[in-house]
This record gives C-alpha cells, structure tokens and sequence, in this order.
C-alpha cells in the first residue's frame, strides 16, 4: 500500500452541523507511505473515529477512503485480514493487550504469527524501553505507560506500509517518549512505512512531513 486518500471524508454524527472547521474533515487528503504525519485534535473533533474508519472498523462516514485508490468500503473480510496482516499496523489508544498475560507473550502472540522478529530482538526492545524487568509480569499488573511501551513492541512486530499510533505516548515521560518514537522511525524505515500519529495533547516530536488540525 503507497497511499492512502480521504475524499470529502465527514463522520456522519457531524453532517448536521452548519461548519466543520478541519484539515482532514470535508477535505481532499492524501497520506504517502514513507512519510510521517501528526493528527492534531481536541477531544470530540473524531479522533477515534478516524483510527477506526482507517482501520476497517467502523463505516458511519460520508465521502471516501481509498487504499492504493479503491475505496475501503468495498472491501470484503478477507480483504482487511490481508491488510492488517501485512500493510496497515495499529497501536490502539486503549491499547488492546491481554491482561491474563505477561509482557512478553503479549507480543510474541502476534510475533509467532508473523515470524519478522527474532527473540533477541524484542528482549532488545524491552531493555531499550527501560521495562526488561517486566518481561514475565503480568500486563495487568503494569502501568498504563508501561504497558504503551508493550502495545508499541507488539505493533512493530510484522510488515506494514503504514503504522497508525493512536496517542501512543499520553502516560509517558518526554525520554520514554523519545525513545518510543526512535523505534518507531527506526522500524518504519526498515520498512520504507509511512507513519500516523493521532494527538489530543502530548506528541512524539519528530520531523512531521505535515502537521493536520482535525
């Protein structure tokens, strides 16, 4: 996947208002695999629902998505297994890990699956993250920053041409954050990926190829 265009995209909870002032709603936009973008939001301007819209997860929206040019809504099941599976990778704001297991198996689940990291390599990250002591803790024993760090790992662990991180560093300290984005700029550019970062607030600085207000 090179690229990813909404046209005239508007949540349809928004079609009753008079005006929408945004850079991505009711515009024509485009986002290019390689590049790296900052979604800039304040707290019901449908953050969350343009991470699911992109997602596949939600279709209550006028206008049109396109992957590559062909609108996502006449994508099929099997269609979105694919594209999760090897173009579109998500770092969920509310993060999704399974709290009966521990750090590591919540990211070697998806990692057994795809088979792109050795072991040494996500033991690595972890040490990188400052949470190596977490490796065998259970998830809900973690901090929700701690646990961001997991969610990031787990992320990063198959092919993707693009990676939307939903506010990936709302419960982390400025190194901590640092360092998340260096590993993910580090894995994008492995991979030539473009990547998406949604923010109410605190963001990941790092050379934003555009910034949009939603």
């Amino acid at each position: 996947m090179d690229r990813i265009d909404l046209k005239n995209t508007l949540p349809e909870v928004f079609a009753s208002l008079n005006e929408v002032r945004s850079d991505v709603w009711h515009r024509d936009i485009s986002f290019e695999k390689g590049d790296i973008y900052l979604i800039e939001a304040n707290s019901g301007t449908g953050k969350s629902s343009l991470c699911s819209y992109l997602a596949g997860y939600r279709r209550d929206y006028q206008g049109i998505i396109c992957f590559d040019g062909q609108n996502i809504a006449q994508l099929k099941v099997h269609d979105w297994v694919e594209i999760r599976k090897k173009h579109l990778s998500l770092l969920f704001q509310e993060l999704r890990l399974f709290p009966e297991l521990t750090a590591y198996e919540n990211v070697a689940i998806k990692n057994d699956l795809t088979g792109w990291k050795k072991k040494k390599e996500i033991l690595a990250w972890f040490e990188r993250l400052g949470i190596a002591d977490k490796i065998d803790q259970k998830i809900r024993r973690m901090s929700f920053g701690q646990q961001q760090r997991v969610a990031l790992m787990r992320a990063l662990v198959q092919p993707f041409d693009f990676l939307l991180a939903d506010e990936p560093i709302s419960h982390l300290d400025d190194d901590n954050s640092r360092i998340m984005g260096e590993l993910m700029l580090e894995e994008a550019g492995r991979q030539g990926a473009g990547v998406i970062v949604t923010s109410i607030g605190k963001h990941i600085d790092l050379n934003y190829s555009k910034i949009f207000r939603l």
